[in-house]
């Protein structure tokens, strides 16, 4: 067989074309890297596959967001906010779940979190009302929480979500912190390494609006 050209897979036969157009929409998966996944799974046993394709089924159909902070999970209250063990009086609010998943890595953070879904983002359409302040707030005032960590990106996105999550939480009776500028400007949390992420969570520093 040929090498695939990464425009087309013509010739080849339709269930394998379909197989790699499938893979080919994932991030960073080009056409070849997608017909080496299908060949691949075309050696593996018949179980194997089965149990491949239906891993994610099950999360597409089967997943729940956690009612507290809005992470993926299994159950209603995710593991993290389900654990007797983690300091309920922090929360910190990342963007992502890839961003909760980065700050579990560096073994430095032991409160819960807030995920946003996304970002204050004028220029995608994306305003305050498309994003869970609401239950932030709630949270921040029930009088169990004393502290709000802003673990966001560093672009202006990031810069202006943080302004209007301080802005909103002022009147609530927590401190509201942000992680250390380790972390270069326009970077994302994501791509940080664990090292640097850990440093910038512990020396955190407090957000003052006078």
């Amino acid at each position: 067989m040929s090498p695939i050209s990464d425009n087309h897979t013509d010739g080849y036969p339709a269930l394998l074309q379909e197989a790699v157009e499938q893979f080919s929409t994932l991030p960073g998966v080009g056409k070849r890297t997608a017909l080496r996944l299908a060949l691949h799974l075309l050696r593996q046993p018949q179980e194997n596959v089965t149990r491949f394709g239906n891993a994610f089924i099950r999360l597409r159909s089967e997943v729940k967001y956690c009612r507290e902070c809005g992470m993926i999970s299994d159950t209603e209250r995710c593991g993290v906010c389900s654990d007797p063990k983690r300091d309920h009086s922090v929360i910190c609010v990342v963007e992502s779940l890839r961003d909760v998943l980065s700050i579990e890595q560096t073994g430095e953070y032991r409160g819960v979190y807030h995920v946003l879904g996304g970002l204050i983002s004028p220029m995608d359409g994306i305003g305050p009302e498309d994003l869970p302040f609401g239950r932030l707030k709630q949270r921040a005032a029930s009088g169990e929480v004393s502290e709000v960590i802003l673990a966001l990106s560093t672009g202006m996105d990031g810069e202006t979500t943080a302004f209007y999550i301080s802005k909103i939480l002022s009147g609530c009776d927590v401190k509201i912190s942000q992680i250390a500028r380790g972390i270069g400007f326009g970077d994302d949390l994501e791509y940080t390494d664990s090292y640097t992420l850990g440093k910038a969570i512990a020396n955190r520093t407090l957000i003052s609006l006078t």
